[in-house]
């Protein structure tokens, strides 16, 4: 351990030190205005590409300029906005899934209510609890609004269009101001307030195995895998949601795959990253998953769109094999 003596950089020394690591800068006006809005901080992952690998003083290879750090860092943004299309699709699609199937075959619009329908080591009352905080928040937000709103000036006729008004904008407030019991509304109105890291808990604590291979057979996947699957989806989205880098990162676990041949890998060299650990897998679960619940979305087009705009892009660090768009997946054949 050491103690930490880096002293903050006004934007002009930053630009002035990555100069004297030998970064080549056309324009420095308009470097002091971006690196204004972007931190060095941020584009720091994005400049490892171009400096010498190991190299303490992160000296950047000859030839390497600011314009290649800056492209690199917009297709990765551009990247982000265009998985988290795909990922929010999946995750409305997984969640109607899950509450189509579980509430007509219990005949329950509250089944998740229900101990019975989780596994043992599934947090069952973490869950309620969340739930049950919610609808009190909502409570306590629209007594504010009501009082608010009958403080104003306005005619009464108003003022009860617009209390009506925002008790209906959300679901949980209208349902504690509507029903009970019972406490909480149906499993429809649950699942859609859910995150996508407690909709794939929820998946995956579903206790009997029926139930959930049902579930996954809409999307042509055996259960186990879509349950891995929509871990993977998590850490991913997490990544999109607070404008992380994308573009090489790599999966600490590896998503389960179909056992048949189609998603099997050829055979790649040591020095290139395997395919399962890195991006192209989730773009391939993706696609695999977009034929399945939106096929006229353009979403395979636009990220071969996206590839041809960015052709110096290294696709070899992003797992990509060679000849990736004939895949059987992504060809929708497989």
């Amino acid at each position: 351990m050491r103690h930490f003596e880096k002293p903050p950089l006004a934007v002009e020394e930053q630009l002035q030190l990555l100069k004297d690591r030998s970064l080549a800068i056309r324009d420095d006006e308009r470097a002091v205005a971006l690196l204004e809005v972007v931190s060095l901080f941020r584009l720091s992952p994005y400049m490892r590409p171009f400096q010498h690998a190991g190299n303490p003083d992160h000296r950047f290879l000859e030839g390497a300029t600011l314009a290649d750090i800056v492209t690199l860092y917009r297709f990765d943004r551009e990247l982000r906005n265009l998985v988290m299309d795909a990922l929010e699709r999946v995750e409305v699609a997984v969640r109607a899934c899950i509450g189509n199937t579980m509430a007509i075959r219990y005949g329950d619009a509250h089944w998740y209510l229900q101990r019975t329908h989780f596994k043992r080591r599934f947090d069952h009352a973490r869950l309620l609890d969340e739930l049950k905080q919610k609808l009190e928040r909502e409570r306590e937000h629209f007594a504010k609004e009501v009082d608010r709103i009958e403080s104003s000036r306005a005619q009464e006729s108003l003022k009860r269009q617009r209390i009506e008004r925002r008790m209906r904008d959300n679901y949980f407030r209208y349902y504690g101001q509507t029903y009970d019991p019972p406490e909480l509304p149906p499993s429809w109105a649950v699942l859609e307030e859910l995150s996508l890291g407690l909709t794939s808990r929820l998946y995956q604590g579903i206790a009997r195995d029926t139930d959930r291979k049902q579930i996954a057979r809409r999307f042509n996947l055996p259960q186990e895998v879509l349950g891995s699957w929509l871990h993977t989806f998590t850490f991913v989205r997490n990544c999109c949601a607070h404008h992380a880098r994308l573009w090489n990162r790599e999966l600490a676990i590896p998503p389960r795959l179909p056992k048949n041949s189609d998603w099997h890998w050829p055979q790649t060299s040591p020095h290139q990253p395997h395919p399962e650990r890195r991006l192209f897998v989730v773009l391939l679960m993706l696609a695999h998953l977009m034929h399945h619940i939106s096929p006229d979305s353009g979403w395979k087009e636009r990220l071969e769109q996206l590839l041809e705009k960015y052709p110096s892009i290294p696709l070899m660090s992003m797992g990509f094999i060679e000849n990736w768009n004939a895949h059987p997946v992504w060809t929708g054949k497989g």
